[in-house]
This record gives structure tokens, sequence and C-alpha cells, in this order.
């Protein structure tokens, strides 16, 4: 198979959703001969991961690859489909803590878990069961991140290049969760934090690390280094300012959650922040009493959606995301990156900030 030939996105995904089935149906039939009682979890592993997904942070550290000008392999690409059994572990945990019943149309683990307590009569909490459960289904899949990695087929060289990246992204991913429910607890209306916690939680982590540890495979210098720095810093922050945009005005036939779940889970979002600057004080005591209401109705999202819009908020945020893309953008022009590699990431600008692909 010629890996150079190609930075076709869909063509790449479709490749790394191949090592992805490949690698966890070997990982499944261990956890079956394990036990049979592993069962559930082997079919909850294999759902959660090849159902859906964008494949954002396979295709990054990919691209990233491609723009050292090293000649790709499947070994690299294997290496690369990795990260997404990090973004695997990120979402289960994500939806715990959130207290979240759906993801991408269909329950959460930690809901579907706790069915299956109740539909076996089980004894105990069925709700604790299900938690329980998505915590350690979490926990394997960033377990299996790396045994993905490991077993790549990539030299010991590269994989020690490349490490340091792959820690520093599942580091700062924890760093960035924590910072999150942090600023719920303090109910935070500052603008400038939560945009550090969308740099952590999200950015980093969805692009720029990906982009530094393909990079680090293909042995790039540190200038290369630095412009997708420069690219993924900005577009990272652009992303995840549509996440929150999403999670409040977004199709829930597209996003798979409820209309206004980040109200619900009392999201800190630069969104909310910035209404809440701009707003009145009776608008204000509308988005406060929707946040972290967990009886909020459709009518309640409708008037929030109204206050954001009137408030300027929304206009502001994506004003925020276009002079963020440009940034970007700009990074792409003055920094040296293959042409191939040029050509996907000037693609991936639109997909990230306007979620196509």
């Amino acid at each position: 198979m010629n890996f150079s030939a190609t930075s076709d996105l869909k063509e790449i995904r479709n490749l790394v959703n191949l090592e992805l089935l490949n690698f966890v149906a070997n990982e499944n039939k261990y956890l079956n001969e394990i036990a049979s009682e592993l069962a559930p979890v082997a079919v909850a592993m294999e759902r959660f991961l090849l159902d859906s997904g964008k494949r954002l942070r396979p295709l990054f550290a990919y691209i990233g690859f491609l723009g050292t000008g090293t000649k790709p392999s499947a070994e690299i690409l294997r290496a690369t489909a990795a990260l997404e059994l990090i973004h695997v572990c990120a979402l289960m945990h994500d939806d715990v803590m959130d207290a979240s019943d759906t993801r991408r149309g269909a329950p959460s683990i930690h809901k579907a878990f706790e069915a299956m307590h109740i539909e076996k009569g089980l004894s105990g909490s069925a709700e604790q069961f299900g938690i329980s459960t998505a915590i350690l289904l979490g926990d394997l899949a960033l377990v299996w991140s790396a045994k993905m990695l490991h077993q790549s087929g990539i030299s010991g060289e590269t994989l020690i290049r490349a490490l340091p990246m792959y820690d520093e992204m599942r580091v700062e991913l924890m760093a960035g969760q924590y910072l999150d429910i942090y600023e719920q607890a303090l109910a935070t209306e500052s603008v400038e934090r939560s945009l550090k916690v969308a740099r952590y939680k999200s950015g980093k982590y969805t692009i720029e690390r990906p982009l530094h540890f393909g990079a680090a495979l293909g042995g790039a210098n540190n200038e290369l280094m630095k412009t997708y720095s420069d690219y993924g810093l900005p577009l990272g922050e652009a992303f995840q300012l549509r996440d929150d945009i999403l999670g409040i005005f977004g199709d829930p036939s597209q996003t798979g959650k409820p209309a206004g779940d980040d109200l619900r889970e009392g999201k800190r979002t630069v969104l909310l922040a910035k209404t809440m600057e701009l707003a009145d004080e009776k608008s204000k005591e509308t988005i406060k009493s929707a946040l972290g209401n967990q009886n909020l109705t459709i009518e309640h999202v409708m008037r929030v959606r109204e206050v954001i819009t009137q408030s300027g908020a929304l206009a502001q945020v994506e004003t925020l995301i276009s002079n963020l893309t440009s940034s970007a953008q700009s990074a792409l022009e003055h920094g040296e990156i293959e042409p191939l590699a040029k050509v996907a990431l000037t693609q991936l600008l639109t997909i990230v900030t306007q979620r196509t692909l």
C-alpha cells in the first residue's frame, strides 16, 4: 500500500478505522479468554470505538508526520491511530464527570452498564456499578492506546522520539479535565479562565500535541514543531469554541446530545462567560437559573439562546473563531511544511471549526 501517495483525509480516516478494527478485535479476543463475564465489556469497547468519530487526533498526527517529508508506512499509521484510544478514554470519563446520559445518540457507557445491572437483577447500586464500569473502561482505553503504540511496529528509536509528545498529550488532557470541573465548582464567569480550560481540555490534545507527536515520529526539527504550535494552538481553541456553541445551539441529531446539555452540566464556557460580561441583570438571572439545572426544559434552553444572541456574545465568539482560524492559516503560509501536508492542514481549518468530515 502506497501511503506516500495521498493526503486525502477520508482515505486516511478509513485506514485508521481499519487499524482500530484489527486492534480491538485482537484485544477483545484476549478479554473473552480471561473470562466470559467480560463479553459485555468487549462489545461496549468495540461499539464505542468503531460506531463513529472523526478521528481528528490520528488525522492530525499522520498529517504532522507527512509534514516532515519522511516516507510514511503502515507502522506509522498504526502508531498515529493509537491516539484515538486516548480520546475514547476522555469521552468515557467525561460522560461520568458531566453526568451525561447520552453519547453519539446512544446511552453513555455508565448508563448502558447501569441498565445491564438492572436487567440482570444484580445486587447493589446499579448507578454505582455503571459509573465504576465506565471508569474502568476509560482506563482500559488508555492502556490500549499505549499498547497499540508500543506494538505498532515502529523502530525503537522512532518510539523513543515520540514518547515525550505522547506523554505530554496525556498529562495536559488530564490537567485540562481537572481545570474544567474546578471551573464549574468555582462558578467562574471569567473569559480568560474559560479560554485556558478550552486550550488544555481540548485544543492542545486535539491538534497541537497530535501534530507534535506525528512530527516527532518523522524526526522533525524545532522550526517545524514551532510552526505546528503556531497553527495548532489557535485552531485548537477555535475547535473548542465551536464545541461550546454546539453545546447550546447544536442540533441533537447532529451532536448526539440533548439540546442545551452544556447548560445542564453547568459548563463554564467562553460563550457563557462572554454572555455574563455583556448581558443585563435580568438576562444574567436567566443564564444562572439554567446552569446545572438537570430539569432544564427546551423552552428554557430557547430563552438562554435568545439571551446569548441578543447580548452579542454569540457574534463575538464567532468573530473570535474566525480570528483564531486566520492565525492558524497564517502559520501555514509562513512555516516550512511539505506541500501534501499543507494542503491537508488547510482543509482541516474548515473541518475542525465547522465540524464537517
